[in-house]
């Protein structure tokens, strides 16, 4: 748990006394206690986590509450303690009175996943695209896929290599979405063992199976109202399998050892580095739940396909170091011409973790070529090698990437109009073919000349009808 504190606005002795001992027993965070009367100079205390309304009288200035967190743009969680009936934006749920291990376990792990969904989104667009940084056509890409399907409630299936920034993707479709202010809770699929991921997702309740002391509720419960990520989804074992797919076809679960359906709503979006395809036909995957998951698949380019993206990257990684307190340094040009030449096999991870160490070692330096580690020395590379850093964006969004436009092509929009997605598609469709003529039909050599996947492009010729070669 963190060390950021609880409070608790309550002015019965007895029940402060009983809450401070529970939460102190449960978790390591410091509890701080306060009557309503101080309740405004206690919230402003930028160290807490959760805030929980124990008496009648606290629970009048929840409106009042509410709005100084608004206008002050706090991303704190609510609960209100007992039976007393209050709305507001931030509550995230009731904790009864006496209270029970349970259910404030289960009130913090909420309080948790809820800052987390909001940690370091400040409710732009431009912050947003820091954390997708690149100029790249294929990072253009999945900005604008990312924009189009947010604000629905389609299962996302967000594919790519390990390392490329999938829980990234993730995260910017639940903050996009009208589910931002509820949970976003993410499941490693593939670090749960098998026997205890279904009560990890449904739950399960008392004395169910050895060891099950408590009722628990599972991460589907805890992400009600929000968005439940499930990683690594190509791990998950066949019972497994079957089961999720009944909820996502019913909407519907019951904890383990329970009879009792609960309804639920989610959001579901699924990750994973595998080829589910593949995955299919030897048996390991099931067809019906890879098309529940994939009704709109995204995918994230590796490194290695987008070097064009490295500088900006390194840039942003050493900034948000540098806010951090971690430190700061500079990277020469024959330093950034290396890195852009380096294959990066684990990609966007595989260069965070190089710029962490490179502050460590030379905070407040200058990285040139022979001061990066062996591995990253591209041959080649001369000591006053230039580069050309690329310039910031304007738009961290644009709807048509220029880099899309023939040579040629005008900018300005015709004066009786026209149907954009019909124009893109038009120069979509006559690229590939470009492409598939130069590489005499192979669908693998046409898709290294426009930068995608060979999967990505087979899509693309589907969706438009055009034959293919293997």
């Amino acid at each position: 748990m963190s060390n950021d504190a609880i409070l608790l606005i309550e002015d019965d002795a007895e029940r402060t006394a009983q809450m401070r001992a529970v939460l102190n027993f449960i978790d390591d965070a410091p509890v701080r206690v306060c009557t309503p009367a101080e309740w405004s100079e206690q919230i402003d205390d930028q160290t807490l986590k959760a805030v929980v309304l124990g008496s009648s009288e606290s629970l009048t200035l929840l409106p009042k509450i509410d709005a100084h967190l608004q206008q002050e743009s706090r991303k704190l969680p609510l609960f209100l303690l007992g039976d007393g009936e209050a709305q507001a934006e931030r509550v995230l749920g009731r904790i009864p009175y006496p209270p029970n291990y349970n259910t404030l376990i289960t009130a913090l792990h909420r309080a948790n996943a809820y800052r987390d969904s909001r940690h370091r989104m400040n409710g732009s667009a431009a912050e947003l695209a820091r954390v997708l940084v690149g100029r790249s056509i294929g990072i253009h890409q999945v900005r604008r896929l990312i924009e189009q399907v947010a604000d629905t409630d389609a299962n996302v299936l967000v594919l790519g290599e390990s390392g490329t920034g999938k829980e990234v993707v993730a995260k910017s479709l639940h903050y996009l979405s009208s589910r931002r202010d509820m949970p976003f809770v993410p499941v490693n699929c593939g670090a749960i063992p098998k026997d205890l991921l279904e009560s990890e997702l449904f739950g399960h309740e008392k004395g169910a199976f050895t060891g099950a002391l408590t009722t628990r509720k599972g991460r589907f419960e805890i992400a009600e109202g929000g968005t439940l990520f499930l990683d690594e989804i190509g791990d998950m074992p066949m019972p497994m399998q079957v089961k999720l797919l009944r909820v996502l076809q019913e909407r519907t679960y019951e904890r383990v050892g329970s009879n009792k359906s609960i309804t639920t709503n989610v959001r579901i979006i699924a990750a994973t580095h595998r080829n589910l395809e593949e995955n299919i036909a030897d048996g390991s995957f099931r067809e019906d739940l890879f098309y529940r998951l994939n009704v709109f698949p995204i995918e994230m380019p590796s490194l290695r396909e987008r070097p064009e993206d490295i500088a900006s990257l390194a840039n942003e990684l050493i900034r948000r170091l540098g806010e951090m307190g971690r430190g700061s340094f500079q990277l020469t040009d024959a330093a950034y011409t290396s890195l852009s030449r380096y294959p990066w096999p684990g990609n966007v991870r595989e260069l965070a973790n190089l710029m962490e160490r490179l502050t460590i070692i030379f905070n407040g330096g200058i990285v040139d070529y022979d001061d990066l580690p062996e591995r990253y020395q591209m041959e080649g590379v001369s000591a006053d090698q230039s580069f050309a850093m690329p310039e910031p964006e304007e738009n961290p969004f644009p709807c048509i990437p220029t880099s899309l436009l023939p040579q040629g092509e005008p900018t300005q929009l015709p004066a009786d109009g026209l149907d954009v997605k019909e124009h893109l598609a038009g120069l979509e469709m006559g690229y590939i073919q470009q492409a598939m003529d130069a590489a005499d039909g192979v669908v693998a050599h046409a898709a290294k000349l426009l930068g995608m996947r060979r999967t990505t492009l087979v899509e693309k010729m589907r969706k438009y009808g055009m034959q293919r070669v293997e």
